[in-house]
């Protein structure tokens, strides 16, 4: 694992015509793009997608979705 994976960075996001910002780890921020990619919609439509459905925080929201994505992705895990 590179150490800068557990680095934060913080980016800005509209949700509903607000601008918030949001701080996640790098590696969460991979697997939130790789998603965004693979569905062809923006990082900030997939954000808008999870926000519309979370209970909890945003962040927590967005870890959550990377960890239940990132074994569908991952080609070790593909069958």
């Amino acid at each position: 694992m590179d150490p800068e994976d557990a680095r934060f960075k913080k980016r800005s996001v509209t949700l509903m015509g607000h601008k918030t910002s949001v701080a996640l780890e790098k590696a969460f921020w991979r697997v939130l793009e790789d998603s965004a990619r693979a569905q062809d919609v923006s990082l900030n439509h997939l954000i808008q997608e999870i926000d519309s459905s979370r209970t909890g925080s945003l962040s927590s929201a967005l870890r959550l979705y990377a960890l239940l994505y990132a074994p569908f992705k991952h080609p070790a895990c593909k069958r």
